[in-house]
């Protein structure tokens, strides 16, 4: 068996295995047991006790971290020529229509999000192939196909995000970066755990939250005890 770095003894007195800590403590933790070189994301994996092959036990939605992701979000938006001044002035880093639709037809991908608006859903519905995969494909569900695209993009640039549960019943996704204090990690992790909690179908049956993981970029995972989150 190898030996264990340096590191990774720090992090191993650090970290019981087993244990479920308060959130308030993860979010401290998480920072201590980080040690990459680079702003690591923080991630955050919820397992829920849902069916997601069932459609009244799927489980999406969107939120808007109040300390921010953390990262710069590249935002598209594919809109009619009245509204490209107004998304411009929003934030949006590439406006237009016609030419962004051409180029991602030619393999164009480099941004993060992608906002357009209902009468354009003719012209972007047949990207689908492109897009899905990528998970860029707009989708009113999460506010990207929308008549007032400059909230849609002020809303992505303050820390929006949406999320949907996969087909093992788990939600990850990323809710900041290490750089951030405990206490925007806490506000973070909170406002995105009651947000998910809030979406509990109805026909969800027995626990509805059966794990709750934190972890930055490479490091190991944190148990939270989801009671702590409520």
């Amino acid at each position: 068996m190898s030996k264990l770095t340096k590191n990774q003894k720090s992090v191993a007195e650090k970290v019981e295995t087993g244990k479920a800590y308060t959130l308030e403590e993860a979010s401290k933790l998480v920072k201590e047991i980080t040690t990459t070189k680079f702003d690591a994301s923080l991630d955050i994996d919820i397992r829920l006790g849902v069916d997601p092959r069932k459609a009244n036990q799927m489980v999406r939605g969107v939120v808007t971290l109040p300390n921010g992701t953390g990262k710069v979000t590249r935002v598209l938006c594919l809109c009619t020529p009245d509204q490209e001044a107004a998304a411009k002035e929003a934030g949006a880093d590439y406006v237009g229509l016609d030419e962004y639709i051409d180029k991602i037809k030619g393999g164009w991908t480099d941004v993060d999000v992608i906002i357009t608006m209902p009468s354009c859903m003719g012209k972007v519905g047949p990207l689908g192939r492109v897009l899905g995969p990528r998970g860029l494909m707009p989708n009113p569900k999460s506010g990207t196909v929308t008549m007032d695209v400059a909230k849609a993009v002020k809303d992505v640039k303050s820390g929006k995000i949406d999320f949907k549960v996969d087909k093992a019943g788990i939600i990850h996704t990323s809710i900041g970066k290490v750089s951030m204090t405990p206490e925007q990690i806490y506000g973070n992790a909170k406002e995105f755990i009651s947000t998910v909690i809030k979406l509990k179908p109805a026909a969800a049956k027995g626990t509805y939250i059966k794990s709750i993981f934190i972890s930055s970029t490479m490091s190991k995972g944190i148990k939270i005890d989801p009671k702590s989150a409520e």
